[in-house]
């Protein structure tokens, strides 16, 4: 376990694989062919599902589940209890009332693009992708993507502006009003002037 510090009650397989300078804290679970980056803090009972990547330099705060499919590009913040969803069709038996196996279910994996944001007790549903330094509102039930720079709240999450990678509400000509910096409108959402 050099280069990356794993807690003595944490669960990480030994098919998954950790970047340098990761830190898994109290039982965390990291399940096979899982990626953590280098740098990356996963907390106290956040759940890394099977074949999850996770980016450098990701914060996955307390028990947080990252289900199977999903992707967080680097420097991505999940708050505390985020749950990412893997299938949009649920159900635990199949018609005929015999348990529903593996091979029964599509997983659709959510995507998370650099540096964005989600706030504590979100939930993302699948295939939803979260542009680069969105901001996800605490509390949101992400169904439909979101695009870059982009800030959302509610259940449904609806669009609530437009926001500075210093995680600031930009104003109506799209400056930040703390750092001064400008965006322009771009097809995947903002992006600096």
């Amino acid at each position: 376990m050099s280069g990356y510090r794993v807690h003595p009650t944490a669960e990480v397989s030994d098919r998954a694989t950790i970047g340098e300078g990761a830190s898994i804290w109290h039982q965390a679970q990291v399940r096979e062919n899982a990626s953590v980056g280098p740098g990356c803090i996963i907390g106290k009972g956040v759940y890394i599902g099977e074949g999850v990547s996770v980016g450098a330099n990701c914060k996955v705060q307390n028990y947080s589940c990252v289900y199977e499919g999903a992707t967080l590009e680097d420097g991505v913040f999940v708050g505390p209890e985020v749950v990412f969803t893997n299938d949009r069709y649920p159900r635990a038996i199949n018609p005929d009332g015999t348990l529903k196996a593996a091979s029964d279910w599509e997983c659709q994996g959510a995507t998370v693009r650099y540096g964005a944001a989600i706030g504590s007790r979100s939930v993302i549903l699948p295939g939803v992708t979260i542009g680069r330094w969105a901001l996800i509102a605490a509390g949101s039930v992400v169904t439909n993507d979101v695009p870059d720079h982009g800030i959302v709240a509610g259940n449904p999450a609806r669009s609530m502006g437009w926001v500075c990678v210093c995680a600031r509400r930009l104003d109506a000509a799209l400056r930040c009003p703390a750092c001064a910096r400008r965006y322009h409108r771009t097809e995947t959402g903002l992006a600096p002037a």
